[in-house]
């Protein structure tokens, strides 16, 4: 399997995504204990979500308006994170690279499902 220009871009995405929640429970918490937890709770549940419906080999897989919603809620929040914290322009730019890959992929993902029938 290739991986695209896209592919990538969407692995830094889904990267950056991890790393601002886990950047919002260190900071979004009082210490020490909440802010330990959420820091590395948030990011792994995140991970486990997108492992279980969205990843391309996900366990449970889903129709693709599933496969879409999964996605927004696990990317948006990682925008609305960067919001939170106080820096709008990245959650804002992070939200419209990520939902223009989004729309990239999903045509994509689309095409391959109609093909294949």
């Amino acid at each position: 399997m290739r991986i695209g220009p896209n592919g990538l871009l969407r692995l830094l995405l889904e990267l950056f995504a991890l790393f601002s929640l886990g950047y919002w429970g260190y900071l979004a918490w009082p210490f020490p204990w909440p802010a330990v937890l959420f820091m590395i709770g948030a990011p792994l549940f995140a991970a486990a979500v997108w492992a279980l419906f969205r990843s391309p080999r996900a366990v449970l897989p889903l129709d693709p308006v599933g496969r879409v919603l999964v996605e927004i809620l696990l990317l948006g929040a990682a925008a609305v994170a960067w919001v939170m914290l106080g820096h709008p322009i990245v959650g804002g730019v992070f939200a419209v690279i990520a939902a223009a890959s989004g729309i990239v992929n999903g045509r994509a993902e689309f095409a391959r499902e109609t093909t294949d029938r």
